[in-house]
């Protein structure tokens, strides 16, 4: 008899995911600079001999990241990998530190190694949900950094993604928003999201039947939270509203929507060339030429070179921006976030510091 339908559902999607990284390590290996010939060196003992690919997962202890835990343990044995894991202690409840301990002793018991806790400090750039992302992941990018991980799974489910649509749709901030969290992202591909197409309650079933405790954190249920009222209320809404089948459609939604921008950002990317003179600046007659969609990626793009940050460049300020293309009439220099100013200088478009 075959494992719950559940706990084969987590396992299969994680195994697809290590099939990925794999190809991709040969990939890589394939293209990497032949290496200058040596003398022959002494055979190396098993400890110096190179390691197996090593994939870690991210867990907080709940039941997305425990499934994904159990499913990275019993899969990357199979296909000749090594399972680590580890936790961010985010400091922002009494008691975190003990619950990101209790976390390491269950990944462990898993048989996951390395394991590790990581405490971070979280500021209050962006607000306390973005502030708390950024620290996270600076975490798990130092934790891959140091363990040489090939990479580092993440337990975002198909509900996670439509609560992440629906935010950007509340933002206004195009497309891109829309398309929601990539499977893959991060520097060379780091991030995988393997779950994208489960839902919540496969992964907590999953953990029911395989009798893995499991901890729901208190701050998912806080209405103070944008991302918990959402849950708990929006969706909800929509779903009594719309009728079930919400949240599929908006993960369809976000896989349409980011593959569009990713042909409209490889576009903007080629057109970029041709609409700067010889110092490198912006010509505005040629990018008023550009279609919309490419154009304003052009502009956003030179603004965050500039030093804007992306989670608070929003599409008003790159509309205000455009309207130095599009509507000139001499009117002054558009402040931006980051303190990056742009203006139109001699049919110039000119985005700097401030």
């Amino acid at each position: 008899m075959g494992p719950h339908p559940a706990v084969a559902a987590i396992r299969l999607a994680v195994r697809r995911v290590l099939h990925d990284v794999l190809t991709d390590l040969q990939r890589t290996s394939e293209n990497a600079p032949p290496r200058p010939s040596r003398p022959p060196l002494p055979p190396q003992s098993p400890h110096e001999q190179a390691a197996s690919p090593l994939v870690l997962v991210a867990c907080s202890g709940g039941a997305d990241s425990m499934a994904l835990a159990s499913a990275l343990a019993f899969e990357a044995p199979k296909l000749g990998m090594r399972a680590g894991g580890i936790t961010v202690d985010h400091g922002l409840q009494p008691g975190s530190d003990l619950r990101a301990a209790e976390v390491v002793v269950r990944l462990t018991a898993l048989g996951l190694t390395p394991v590790e806790s990581a405490a971070v400090d979280v500021g209050r750039d962006g607000g306390p949900e973005a502030a708390a992302r950024d620290a996270r992941y600076a975490a798990l990018d130092a934790a891959a950094e140091r363990h040489s991980a090939a990479a580092v799974l993440l337990g975002h489910t198909r509900d996670d993604q439509a609560e992440t649509v629906l935010l950007g749709l509340a933002r206004g901030s195009g497309i891109r928003s829309l398309s929601g969290m990539a499977a893959t992202s991060g520097v060379a591909g780091r991030y995988r999201r393997p779950f994208l197409h489960l839902d919540r309650q496969t992964a907590r079933k999953a953990c029911m039947v395989q009798s893995l405790p499991v901890w729901d954190d208190p701050h998912n249920a806080d209405p103070a939270y944008t991302r918990s009222r959402l849950r708990h209320e929006g969706l909800p809404a929509l779903e009594k509203a719309l009728g079930k089948g919400v949240v599929e459609a908006l993960a369809r939604t976000a896989q349409l929507s980011r593959d569009d921008a990713d042909a409209l950002d490889t576009w903007a990317a080629q057109a970029e060339t041709t609409v700067r003179d010889a110092t490198g600046l912006l010509e505005c007659a040629k990018l008023y030429a550009l279609p919309p969609a490419v154009r304003r990626r052009i502009v956003r793009r030179a603004a965050i070179d500039a030093g804007a940050p992306a989670g608070s460049l929003f599409a008003r300020h790159i509309e205000e921006v455009d309207r130095l293309i599009t509507g000139w009439r001499g009117q002054g220099a558009i402040n931006l976030p980051g303190k990056v100013v742009a203006q139109r200088q001699g049919g110039r478009l000119v985005i700097r510091q401030g």
